[in-house]
């Protein structure tokens, strides 16, 4: 265990800025830290209202897409959350069952199964948005525009060159 002088250290470490030897590994370790950190916590805010529905986070990270794209193509979803077609049938199955979502059959492409959320679906999804929403507006806030750029930027860096594109398509349909 740690002595209290520093964990007031590695408190105060939290307003600091970065070294300008940022790359070294304690300063990536410390990336890593708050990375995993932080979003185990924020997703653990969500986990409680997941739980009672009977739902988990990979029904989330799906409702969350297919709210982002309506007529969401399976096989972009597949892309998008990175995880075995039998893993995406499991959740899309109870996702059906419990009326969260629906699937039609592409216009173009009669095989293609298009996915969007019932009204059911909407507002389980925004429900839960609205909870994520205020706790990482307030992260935000605190952070400043310029910060939260950079933030942007290093995730950004995270996502595979083969993968960006169809990150920043994301909420494309809904802009025009």
């Amino acid at each position: 265990m740690s002595d209290p002088s520093s964990r007031n250290a590695n408190l105060a470490r939290s307003n600091a800025s970065a070294s300008p030897l940022f790359l070294r590994e304690e300063e990536v370790r410390r990336g890593m830290e708050l990375l995993y950190f932080g979003y185990t916590r924020l997703t653990k805010s969500i986990d409680d209202e997941l739980s009672e529905q009977g739902l988990g986070r990979a029904h989330h990270r799906a409702l969350y897409f297919i709210a982002r794209e309506p007529d969401l193509p399976v096989s972009q979803l597949l892309r998008l959350l990175a995880i075995t077609k039998q893993s995406l049938g499991r959740v899309l199955t109870e996702l059906q069952q419990r009326g969260l979502i629906e699937a039609s059959k592409g216009k173009r492409d009669r095989r293609q199964k298009l996915l969007r959320l019932t009204q059911t679906g909407q507002a389980m999804e925004a429900e839960l948005f609205d909870i994520l929403r205020k706790r990482l507006s307030a992260a935000y806030a605190g952070a400043g525009q310029d910060n939260v750029t950079g933030f942007w930027r290093v995730l950004e860096g995270l996502v595979p060159e083969a993968d960006r594109e169809l990150v920043s398509d994301l909420g494309e349909g809904r802009k025009a």
